[in-house]
């Protein structure tokens, strides 16, 4: 007997509250930035968090990988990190007289590439072909990366000294990007009442597994957009590269995630069907990382936030 479809988009849409409340039993007051991430997570997206040190990012991914109940790694990027290290290497069997493949580090479903910005592009480009392309090729053969797959990158905003900033085309291969942001007094104190005795990361149980997020996955392309949404998403991108506060625009991937964002909090609301909302709320944190302003704009202080708010206030809405 087949369920009804409201019915399962109901329960998707609790699994997917239930899984971002599990995730604040750890991180305290940023439901906001949690519920992004996981809308990221069913879109099959990568995040780049970009935040001060000690504010909770590696806590954050660490939570969402098991409350997935998803295999993890930690990557910390330094200089002396190899594209081997990550990708694997061949090594040769004096037994069996033939090459076999290591697995590198990015064997896992859920990747934490921690201060990305801190290894050489090379290494950062080794990452490029497992976020498009869910493989990695060592000396010629491919080899898959287990799924689901996702990586959540991380970098400091502030100390640039000894980094290697992510090149505009990497950038653009992240879904969304987010941050924390310092917590609230209250939020301090209830963090200190909360990890007085030991973290709670490390009692956190799985809510969910990888076949029910399969299924999401598959639920969120299902969800309808209509024409004049669609409208709405290609005028707010392409006023993007017309700004003159904006040297570099989005690209045609910024359209597609800013389509499946929407898409994504739909379902996250029990919705089948997109509205303009949906739309509004996901284009800073998708459109915002992928813009380079001019270096006018930037001695004037403006921001890449600034800009896309800026522009989807003056986008017409459909009705």
């Amino acid at each position: 007997m087949q369920r009804d479809p409201a019915e399962i988009r109901k329960l998707a849409s609790r699994s997917l509250k239930n899984i971002v409340s599990n995730v604040e039993r750890v991180i305290i007051g940023k439901r906001e930035a949690i519920e992004l991430a996981v809308c990221s997570f069913i879109c099959k997206g990568h995040v780049l968090i970009e935040d001060m040190p000690g504010v909770g990012k590696t806590s954050l991914v660490s939570a969402i990988a098991k409350s997935f109940d998803c295999s993890f790694r930690r990557i910390q990027f330094t200089p002396d990190i190899l594209p081997s290290d990550i990708m694997g290497f061949s090594m040769y069997n004096q037994k069996t007289g033939e090459f076999e493949y290591r697995q590198g580090a990015i064997m896992a479903q859920i990747i934490l590439a921690d201060e990305i910005n801190r290894t050489s592009p090379k290494t950062q480009s080794s990452l490029l072909e497992a976020m498009e392309e869910n493989q990695v090729t060592v000396d010629g053969k491919t080899y898959p990366v287990p799924q689901p797959f996702i990586v959540f990158a991380t970098q400091n905003p502030i100390e640039y000294l000894g980094t290697y900033p992510l090149p505009e085309a990497q950038l653009d291969r992240f879904f969304m990007r987010i941050s924390l942001g310092y917590p609230t007094a209250e939020e301090e104190s209830a963090l200190l009442d909360r990890f007085k005795e030991q973290s709670p990361l490390s009692a956190l149980q799985a809510v969910s597994n990888a076949d029910a997020l399969a299924v999401m996955q598959e639920l969120v392309t299902r969800v309808h957009v209509d024409p004049s949404i669609n409208a709405y998403i290609v005028a707010i991108v392409r006023q993007t590269r017309e700004d003159p506060d904006i040297a570099l625009g989005g690209s045609p991937r910024t359209t597609l995630c800013l389509y499946r964002a929407a898409q994504a909090w739909a379902l996250y609301n029990e919705r089948d069907y997109v509205l303009p909302d949906d739309v509004i709320k996901m284009a800073v944190p998708v459109i915002e990382h992928r813009l380079v302003l001019k270096r006018e704009a930037k001695m004037r202080h403006i921001t890449a936030q600034e800009v896309v708010r800026r522009i989807v206030s003056s986008t017409e809405i459909p009705r």
